[in-house]
């Protein structure tokens, strides 16, 4: 093979999203391109010069990055024996270059297949070809965001449309309301694991029914109960055009739950009385909530339901009242809506929360569906969420660990494995920090120049550096620490104790009061006291937040109490030597120790809507308002006769040995495998 065959082998499977080698070949080719196109290889090898193909060093390094791909591809299965899995989920968070997520779902869903492959399952995705994707954030004069959505073109991107044995496209047929749509799917390979992109935004359906999966979370619930029609019935059509059979059918949160009805239709099509086709969808069905809001489960009036399902009706041949008894509590209850979510747990051999405290939540939200048991015997158990190591480990941290300690994270990781790390000196534990604070810095310093919302940086390489990204979702409460803004402002003005603070994050298109936390954060960070120090990063994507996890040293998470389900971004500081400041919700609980990190507020009681939220805040910004003036800043700037924090490292070392593998990607889909995908676990 040519250099250039190699590389076209290796720009075409996502592969290369997880490999920091393989990236920075890519950008090497040709670096502005590659940047212009959010890092995305296929662009930087279209128009990479055959003079740089040619250059012997280049060629070595082709020569690594294949010879390691082709390893990785041919490596025996980790998991013997595993059940088939197919996964649907509405989003997928694969790499910055395709916007195809929101936040925390579609980032863990990505995670999730990315892991299946490490692991060598036998495991296909499905999700949806959203070419405007979410949307693209920038900012008015006032610093309020405004949203653009470029279009994705396949050509220039490792999709490829599926055919029928190489001819015509393969579509299956999905009835939206009595409308009969054609669904196509993308193709897109994660290392061993196969993604279908399902697509009606083609010349087979009419105009009106086109857009429908272009745009994640857009228009209200007459669209979205169509997309996720074509998500669930869709997806497992395609499924089974392919020649899919799988053992297990896994639905990541209610959007894909209709996947089980076009199950039971089929089983009812094959012959199986009523109950017996159920009892056969329970058994192959296994379901993931991450919902602690009950507003924020997918609710259908009953007159839209039955309007959108009138096509699909026909083909199952149960009536609107049994349909809607699917995704009831009380199915008697003539006006009780339609919840996706209940239709999950109704056909399902197995639930799951994300982390034990959400799973305990999730009990307590549907503890009225099982009126004959109590709390603890709700049939919803948990699985805590973990991170893809290969994705989000920044690569100096990849050369520091290898340097160090004998792990792949491509591997399965033992606990054991970074044991290594606490034996290192305090002085190479903090040269490692401080390099990753510096490369943020300049990161940063060079990001906002591109960006509409002015921002002039005065940023310190050697201060202490905290991080907040994530969806701004008004619960998440972005704006905590300047609750009492002339406290905040003591804490930044210190020169001697100097403190900054990296913000980013998208608030959906229709969530104005999110929008205004982010234009106040804007106008804290223009205030006396705070500029320079205060930096809100536009366009939030999976490069800010891989750069942000990587190298801040605190990573704040401040949401009201229980309605984080997991928050996984503050797993991904610990192989980086960050430090989480957090509430004790989703994951923290589990994860904290009280020598790796701070906790913010009490402990949990995981009660349902347990605080007034205006108390719950006010205690919030007090409690994490201490903990930064006698714990986090203090522990940061006590330096010994050596000029070291050896405090603030000894967490560092508690946080690097001990979170990272039980908050891994690789650990959660084992759980999968072993307590939901295979039967009986």
């Amino acid at each position: 093979m040519t250099p250039r065959d190699k590389l076209e082998s290796i720009a075409i499977n996502l592969w290369w999203s997880w490999d920091p080698e393989a990236r920075s070949l890519f950008r090497r080719l040709n670096p502005e391109v590659f940047r212009a196109a959010n890092n995305n290889p296929q662009a930087a090898l279209a128009t990479a010069k055959e003079a740089v193909l040619e250059d012997p060093a280049v060629q070595d390094e082709i020569d690594s990055v294949y010879a390691r791909y082709r390893d990785y591809m041919e490596r025996d299965p980790q998991v013997e024996d595993a059940p088939e899995t197919a996964y649907f989920c509405m989003e997928y968070g694969l790499h910055e270059s395709l916007s195809l997520y929101s936040g925390g779902l579609g980032v863990l869903a990505g995670d999730h297949a990315k892991a299946a492959s490490d692991l060598g399952l036998p495991f296909t995705a499905i999700g949806l070809f959203l070419r405007e994707g979410y949307f693209r954030q920038s900012f008015n004069a006032n610093g309020w965001q405004e949203s653009t959505y470029p279009v994705l073109d396949p050509a220039k991107h490792p999709v490829s449309l599926v055919s029928e044995g190489g001819g015509d496209p393969l579509t299956v047929p999905v009835h939206v309301g009595t409308h009969k749509l054609q669904v196509r799917a993308w193709k897109v390979a994660l290392g061993h694991t196969d993604l279908y992109l399902l697509d009606t935004d083609f010349d087979a359906n009419p105009e009106k029914h086109r857009p429908l999966t272009r745009r994640l979370y857009q228009g209200g619930n007459y669209e979205r109960i169509r997309q996720e029609l074509v998500l669930g019935i869709g997806g497992l059509r395609m499924l089974r055009a392919l020649g899919g059979e799988p053992d297990v059918y896994h639905a990541n949160e209610g959007h894909c739950a209709f996947l089980m009805l076009e199950l039971l239709r089929e089983r009812l099509e094959a012959g199986d009385e009523l109950e017996a086709a159920e009892e056969w969808v329970r058994d192959h069905s296994v379901f993931t909530t991450h919902t602690p809001v009950m507003a924020g489960h997918d609710h259908f009036k009953p007159d839209l339901f039955t309007e959108a399902m009138a096509g699909f009706r026909d083909q199952i041949h149960l009536s609107n009242h049994d349909l809607l008894g699917y995704g009831r509590v009380h199915p008697e209850d003539h006006e009780e809506t339609f919840t996706m979510t209940v239709l999950g747990l109704k056909l399902s051999r197995a639930a799951n929360g994300v982390s034990k405290l959400n799973g305990h939540v999730a009990r307590q939200q549907w503890q009225d569906l099982y009126p004959d048991r109590s709390l603890d015997e709700v049939p919803i158990d948990s699985i805590t969420n973990g991170v893809h190591l290969p994705t989000w480990t920044a690569g100096p941290t990849r050369d520091f660990l290898a340097d160090h300690i004998d792990v792949d994270l491509t591997q399965s990781q033992d606990p054991d494995d970074w044991d290594g790390l606490a034996d290192l000196s305090d002085e190479t534990l903090w040269n490692y920090r401080c390099m990753l604070r510096e490369r943020l810095v300049d990161y940063v310093e060079a990001k906002v120049q591109e960006q509409s919302l002015p921002m002039n940086p005065d940023l310190d390489p050697e201060a202490l550096t905290i991080g907040f990204a994530r969806r701004f979702a008004t619960y998440k409460r972005a704006p905590l620490i300047f609750r009492d803004r002339e406290r905040a402002r003591a804490l930044f003005a210190d020169a001697d104790r100097p403190i900054q603070l990296l913000y980013a994050g998208k608030a959906h298109p229709a969530d104005d009061a999110g929008k205004r936390f982010i234009q106040r954060i804007y106008e804290i960070s223009q205030a006396e006291g705070f500029e320079g120090k205060v930096i809100f990063l536009e366009g939030y994507d999976m490069e800010i937040g891989r750069m942000l996890t990587s190298g801040c040293d605190i990573w704040l998470n401040n949401p009201r109490r229980p309605l984080e389900a997991s928050g996984t971004s503050g797993q991904k500081v610990a192989a980086h030597g960050g430090l989480n400041l957090s509430v004790l919700d989703g994951w923290w609980p589990e994860g904290y120790n009280g020598r790796n990190g701070w906790a913010i507020g009490p402990e949990p009681t995981g009660d349902y809507g347990e605080a007034d939220p205006e108390v719950q805040d006010e205690q919030d910004a007090a409690s994490l308002y201490q903990q930064l003036e006698e714990g986090v800043i203090p522990t940061f700037y006590d330096r010994d006769a050596d000029g070291l924090p050896a405090d603030w490292i000894d967490m560092m070392r508690e946080a690097m040995t001990g979170l990272p593998a039980p908050f891994s990607a690789k650990r959660m889909v084992r759980d999968y495998v072993e307590e939901m995908y295979r039967h009986g676990g």
